[in-house]
């Protein structure tokens, strides 16, 4: 008799103890404020994983993060632009006034004004991104800053980091900033000829227990930016690894990547000190006597360009809207590219709103992506598209790595940001936006070049059971991916 009556106290004790830990992790959950069905999602599936539940979310779940704007540092990048604005302004009013509420979102949304451009170069493909941004670095005179998510110590990011050695030893001044999580495989051997001539390193959000009393694992930069001497700027798809440099890789990744030249440039460049400042701890006030430099007066240009930048910092998810807005926008075309299409609903509303009013509206997506579980999400939305008139295509020759939005002749956008919650939500993200033909037109040649090596998606295409169930389970975990 004693033993039933001791196990009965087990269930009952376990049972209250799992009703607490559902209470408490719900509540924690709840009092984030996210999205209702974001906020299920989580409850649901941590539910089914007594305890270790508590462990995932405390190390992945969404959180409030702070990350201070360096006011002093964006008030001299806008001393700047007063000459950017007076140089576009006539651009900028023959331009459709969707556009002008676009550019007026962007800033209000993120704080970074449009700005201007001598010069925008669309890069395809790793070799022409790399060769562009080594000749950037050979010319720099003053200063070179690198951000990456991914940064290997293969050949590309072992002849990239001799380069850099070589600049640095010259009395250039080089910054790099790397994600911890991203760039995991740089190790201290591979930074010793970094520090030894001097070129600052330091780690985005480091993934070592004990370095915060709540780890941010989950928030990463996802930023790829370059700046020479504020003057020549980079930013886009493409990582440091050979597995986008095809020369090396026959299967490398298919990207495209942006060179800008001329006042835009400030704002990658207030980007990277801004996140420069905030992994490091660094005081500004240590390099004031540099920002002359950092943030010189240049000539402005006649291509109206926006710098977006979003993160976990800023709720009001700047990139995210910027996509709506543009495909709402749209009155001829809207043709999107992207690695990872797991879209929120106001996204799904716009492509799907856009198609049905007549636009042509098309996606282009990887038909295998280095992820299955997102491959089998985005699939589950197809039929929808299809169904509203969108034009789906799967990219067959190799991995789509691109992040490209073409609007009409007049709106192009290109940067770091996949389609997908994790995106728009979660990681450190930036955009250059790009207002007129001069990026417009050669994207939108790109896409349909890209298209070549692409299948479309059929309405009515074989799909085994099993196949479907597996694209549906996977849509249920949309809110988290």
């Amino acid at each position: 008799m004693i033993l039933p009556e001791l196990s009965q106290e087990w269930k009952t004790g376990l049972s209250l103890a799992w009703s607490g830990y559902i209470a408490v992790l719900s509540v924690w959950i709840v009092m984030q404020k996210r999205a209702p069905v974001s906020t299920m999602s989580w409850i649901l599936s941590l539910a089914l994983l007594p305890f270790a539940g508590f462990v995932i979310y405390y190390f992945l779940g969404p959180q409030r993060l702070r990350k201070q704007r360096v006011k002093r540092l964006r008030s001299r990048a806008s001393a700047h632009t007063q000459a950017d604005l007076a140089r576009v302004r006539d651009a900028a009013q023959n331009a459709p006034p969707a556009l002008q509420q676009m550019a007026r979102l962007g800033t209000a949304a993120c704080g970074l004004p449009v700005s201007s451009a001598m010069g925008v170069a669309l890069l395809s493909g790793g070799a022409r991104t790399f060769d562009a941004i080594f000749d950037a670095v050979r010319a720099a005179r003053d200063h070179i800053h690198l951000e990456y998510y991914i940064f290997e110590p293969d050949k590309i990011g072992t002849a990239l980091r001799d380069l850099l050695v070589e600049r640095a030893r010259q009395g250039v001044a080089v910054r790099l900033l790397l994600d911890a999580l991203g760039s995991k495989r740089i190790g201290r051997k591979f930074m010793a000829p970094l520090h030894a001539a001097g070129v600052q390193v330091a780690l985005f959000h480091d993934t070592r227990i004990g370095r915060r009393l709540r780890p941010v694992t989950n928030y990463r930069t996802h930023r790829k930016i370059v700046v020479c001497d504020g003057r020549v700027g980079f930013t886009g798809g493409v990582n440091i690894t050979d597995e986008e440099d095809k020369r090396t890789r026959p299967d490398a990744y298919h990207d495209v990547h942006l060179r800008i030249e001329g006042s835009a440039v400030r704002w990658l460049q207030t980007t990277f000190l801004e996140d420069w400042t905030y992994a490091t701890g660094e005081d500004l006030r240590n390099i004031d006597h540099l920002m002359g430099a950092m943030l010189p007066q240049v000539e402005a240009g006649d291509i109206p360009v926006q710098i977006v930048t979003s993160g976990p910092d800023n709720m009001l998810e700047p990139i995210h809207r910027m996509h709506v807005e543009a495909i709402h926008s749209a009155s001829e075309r809207a043709w999107l590219t992207t690695p990872y299409f797991v879209p929120g609903e106001p996204a799904m509303m716009a492509l799907t709103s856009a198609a049905l009013r007549g636009v042509d509206v098309r996606l282009l997506v990887p038909r295998r992506s280095d992820s299955a579980i997102v491959s089998a999400a985005a699939r589950s939305y197809f039929d929808e598209l299809i169904a509203s008139g969108v034009k789906v295509w799967e990219y067959k020759a190799r991995m789509l790595h691109s992040k490209t939005l073409v609007v009409d002749d007049h709106c192009a956008m290109i940067g770091t940001a996949n389609f997908d919650n994790r995106s728009f939500r979660l990681n450190f993200e930036v955009s250059a936006v790009v207002y007129g033909p001069e990026l417009a037109r050669p994207l939108a040649a790109q896409f349909e070049t890209d298209l070549h090596s692409s299948g479309a998606v059929r309405a009515h295409r074989p799909q085994s059971f099993w196949r479907r169930l597996g694209d549906a389970l996977a849509r249920l975990f949309s809110p988290l991916l």
